[in-house]
């Protein structure tokens, strides 16, 4: 068997014809490196006095959020915000050369330039002009001047400190500065000025210019409002406001991005690279290959199960890509795979690794500030989406395989009896459920047991499992990844592979214990994992050697030091893109705030989406596809968040759909991450198609075709929000699961025209009906069993008496908003016990009056569900729907499943036929 399975490899490989010069594209290691570098962590590579000082720069900045983050760091938030960005400004400037283009050195003339100009219409009430250019122009000079990849002129030296300088302001002259708020003098107005020049050039340095432009539109908007179109115009603000407001306090640059950057992301960005360096990474390639490599198109679907584990520790979809790519795009192409398919899954799937908590790319603890959610709630919403998405991307791969026939690299070992296969699962999964009850009821027990030093008494107990684990991992030969340019791959033997770093599973069980179980704040959580992880890094080395009976204590115990060093110093560095990112941002939403742009946004969105629901979301779409296509996904996220996720729960109210803010800001995320994919500007499909060989465009499209699963996503769980675990019970979190996840596939078949043949065009449109209706299967029953019964305004107190307590009343309300304009929207008011309805009503808060036929608010109690649902006095009610008796949503399964097995039953004639007409021929 085993013979027969390395013939129809070879076979395989020899069809292909993949060269093993050729499987990379023709790059090198260091040139993927550079590819890396240039796009996350500095494309300068300086060496000498210069590159140390840069280094220790970088773990100084690692190890002040270290103590920042730890119990007894206690810092004021705005003053750790200010030196956060110091660091991060210091080492943008100097970590990323000046222009790599010629559009972009003239942007980075021509906006400082501009910007001048704007501030000098902008300043009033006396404040000097004559300096205010001089901050643009050495700014442009400095661009003019240019910067060699290999040293840095003196000139970007002073631009690096002046704006670390500018960052640190508020640290430097909090006190003189908090008794000034609101009374800027002209010592704020050049720091400032200074300090906004300076952020908008480290970010076109390190994030391209998209993002730079964007920042740059926003603040000609405040500055030049009474000239822009009416229906966003605003009455325009100062040089005095616009300091205040976006440098001095914590509305603009140093607000909340910023603060989600320097309290919880940079731990978590470190965590990933600590763990990463301790050897966390491979492993987790290395076990998606040894489970999955044997399968049909193997190392695509072990590439996505490898990019969700390393999703779990990285952020950076760019990373991603070359990381695992390196290894699993030459292997894809070797098992059949085209150069620009192999490519497009490893994008599909590193992508995608944004979306998979806990980290999500930084965005999950944005969404804890900006929806106002526990963590763990996040993560429990995002979770199902996430995993829904990845199973969906293993089974495209299954499709494509099947389509060409592929098979999977050979075993290196023959596969165990069926029997013996499944009894050893089964003491696998019961090994680990008895564990995890144990450490589970062992920690209940401790903690109110040992109050005081429960924590010494856990570490201890975690440290006997670590050395254990360790021991176990010693037994086993190293992790080392084959050659994927090498002529046979033998894949590894699954037991061993996994043996070997079991260890590495203890700081991301330390990581979701603390947020999940203690409750503990997402930075506190990271910062007890990475002390963890900093334990394991610097004594694994060691103790492994002492396990092997090969140790050299001194030289292991040192080399354990440089790990931990390098991994502080790379988690530094990755950082600088976000913060310098979350800095920018805050730009935006403080021009937002400022403006109130949100209110006339929400008309312009409404206008243009006449009012349905459906093209409000497809405008949000496609605004995030577009600032994505330059942005980086955390300042996506947060500047279409800030514009449009409102502005969505606003007109979903209006048109009677009551959208979760949680549901809301997840669509956002999701259609940002989708432009790492989206053709012609997606970079990881560049990066992907620099390590393939093939065409970085069609690698986009392919990519784009694959990743349709995620953007249908988002649409689904806005109108069903049991796909986010919106109020439902376990058992009811499993079978939405199941179900979603079956309807996923159906989808996938069905866009991928192959189910278990290749699909007719009227099966890919009943697989897309099946889709449609086991995601939404209320939709065809409101149809049939409507949820409501209209009854006539005046008629509210008979409707309220026949709602059970526990049900809602829908009120179609006319009003005014905060600004005295007139508005209609749905209210949700929840009815509870009463013995009339009269007596429910007054229970809610209620009041009516009955004006001429109109049904009148008359009061509204404080605090009262009726003032929670937004209703308030003098409000028309317009319609009354009351909830009836309505069959069960699930019935419609019932036809959906009778077509799936009708399409299952034609495929599988002809599914049957085809390998006998292959036989024949």
């Amino acid at each position: 068997m085993a013979q027969n399975d390395n013939e129809k490899y070879q076979q395989q490989a020899a069809r292909v014809e993949t060269e093993a010069t050729g499987a990379r594209g023709g790059l090198s290691q260091d040139e993927l490196d550079e590819l890396v570098a240039s796009s996350d962590t500095g494309g300068r590579s300086v060496a000498g006095p210069v590159g140390m000082l840069l280094m220790l720069v970088a773990l100084a900045w690692s190890l002040f959020q270290l103590y920042i983050a730890s119990p007894f760091g206690l810092f004021n938030d705005t003053l750790a915000r200010s030196i956060h960005l110091g660091f991060a400004v210091f080492l943008g400037v100097l970590a990323f050369p000046a222009a790599r283009t010629t559009f972009q050195i003239a942007l980075g003339v021509i906006v400082p330039l501009a910007l001048a100009g704007l501030f000098m219409v902008a300043a009033k009430d006396g404040v000097a002009t004559w300096w205010i250019p001089l901050p643009a122009i050495f700014v442009a000079a400095t661009v003019v001047l240019g910067s060699p990849k290999d040293r840095i002129p003196i000139w970007e030296w002073a631009l690096a400190i002046l704006g670390s300088l500018a960052a640190l302001y508020l640290f430097l002259f909090y006190r003189d500065i908090a008794d000034r708020v609101g009374a800027p003098i002209l010592q704020d107005y050049v720091v400032a000025v200074i300090g906004i020049t300076i952020l908008l050039e480290a970010t076109r340095r390190a994030l391209g210019p998209a993002l730079m432009i964007v920042a740059s539109t926003f603040l000609i908007y405040t500055v030049l409002g009474p000239n822009m179109p009416s229906i966003i115009a605003h009455k325009g603000n100062s040089l005095s406001e616009i300091v205040n407001h976006q440098w001095i306090t914590t509305e603009g640059v140093f607000g909340i991005a910023l603060g989600v950057s320097t309290s919880f992301v940079f731990l978590f960005v470190l965590f990933g690279s600590l763990l990463d360096k301790a050897g966390a990474g491979n492993y987790f390639i290395q076990v998606a290959f040894s489970l999955m490599g044997h399968m049909k198109g193997g190392p695509a679907k072990a590439a996505v199960v490898s990019s969700a584990m390393t999703g779990l520790i990285s952020g950076s979809s760019i990373a991603n890509v070359v990381t695992t790519g390196t290894f699993t795009i030459p292997l894809m192409k070797k098992v059949g795979f085209s150069s620009e398919k192999a490519g497009a899954v490893e994008v599909a799937s590193s992508v995608n690794g944004q979306i998979m908590p806990p980290v999500m790319g930084a965005a999950a603890f944005l969404m804890v500030e900006y929806v106002g959610i526990p963590y763990p709630e996040v993560v429990k919403h995002a979770f199902l989406p996430a995993a829904i998405s990845y199973i969906a991307l293993v089974y495209i791969v299954h499709l494509e395989a099947m389509k060409a026939g592929l098979e999977g690299l050979p075993r290196p070992v023959e596969p165990k009896p069926w029997v013996a296969w499944l009894i050893s699962m089964a003491f696998t999964v019961a090994a680990i459920c008895a564990l995890s009850f144990a450490v589970y009821y062992l920690m209940g027990w401790i903690r109110p047991a040992f109050p005081e030093t429960a924590g010494y008494i856990v570490f201890v107990f975690l440290t006997a499992v670590y050395v254990g684990l360790l021991y176990v991992a010693s037994r086993e030969a190293p992790l080392k990844l084959d050659d994927p340019n090498a002529p046979v791959t033998k894949l590894p033997v699954p037991g061993p592979t996994i043996r070997s770093g079991l260890h590495f599973i203890l700081p991301i069980v330390v990581l979701v214990w603390a947020l999940m179980v203690d409750r503990l704040s997402p930075g506190l959580s990271a910062f007890w994992a990475t002390a963890y992880m900093i334990f394991i890094l610097v004594t694994q080395r060691p103790l492994t050697a002492i396990f092997r009976g090969e140790s050299k204590m001194g030289e292991d115990i040192k080399n354990g030091f440089l790990d931990l060093i390098d991994g502080l110093v790379t988690g530094a560095r990755n950082m600088i893109g976000i913060g310098i990112a979350t800095a920018t941002a805050g730009i935006i939403v403080g021009a937002v705030s400022q403006t109130g742009v949100g209110a006339a946004l929400a008309d312009l969105v409404e206008v243009m989406s006449g009012g349905y629901m459906l093209a409000i979301l497809a405008l949000t779409a496609v605004l995030s596809l577009i600032l994505g296509m330059g942005l980086p996904t955390t300042a996506n996220y947060i500047v279409v968040s800030a514009l449009l996720a409102p502005v969505i729960v606003t007109l979903g109210q209006q048109n009677g759909l009551i959208v979760p803010l949680i549901a809301v800001h997840l669509f956002v995320f999701y259609f940002g991450i989708m432009a790492d994919v989206t053709p012609p500007v997606g970079l990881a499909s560049f990066a992907a198609a620099a390590v393939s060989g093939g065409d970085p465009i069609k690698t986009g499209a392919v990519a784009f075709f694959y990743s349709l699963r995620t953007a249908a996503l988002p649409f689904l769980f806005i109108y069903n929000t049991e796909l986010l675990l919106i109020d439902v019970t376990w058992g009811q979190g499993i079978f939405v699961f199941i179900v979603a996840t079956v309807a996923m596939l159906l989808f996938a078949a069905a866009t991928q025209g192959y189910f278990l043949a290749k699909s007719r065009f009227y099966e890919s449109i009943a697989l897309l009906l099946i889709a449609f209706t086991l995601f939404r299967p209320g939709y065809w029953m409101d149809m049939v069993s409507p949820p409501f019964e209209e009854v006539a305004p005046t008629e509210i107190t008979e409707a309220a008496g026949a709602t059970p307590a526990g049900e809602d009343l829908r009120l179609r309300i006319a009003g005014v908003n905060d600004l005295g304009d007139p508005i209609e929207f749905v209210a949700i008011l929840p009815i509870g016990d009463g013995a009339s309805g009269e007596e429910k009503l007054e229970n809610a808060g209620l009041l009516f009056r009955e004006d001429g036929g109109k049904m009148i608010i008359d009061d509204v109690s404080f605090d009262s569900a009726a003032q929670n649902a937004g209703l308030d006095w003098d409000q028309e009610v317009l319609r009354v729907l009351k909830p009836v008796s309505q069959l069960s949503k699930y019935l419609m399964f019932i036809p959906a499943l009778l077509l799936l097995g009708l399409i299952v039953f034609l495929q599988r004639g002809r599914a049957d036929k085809a390998p006998n007409k292959q036989a024949a021929a």
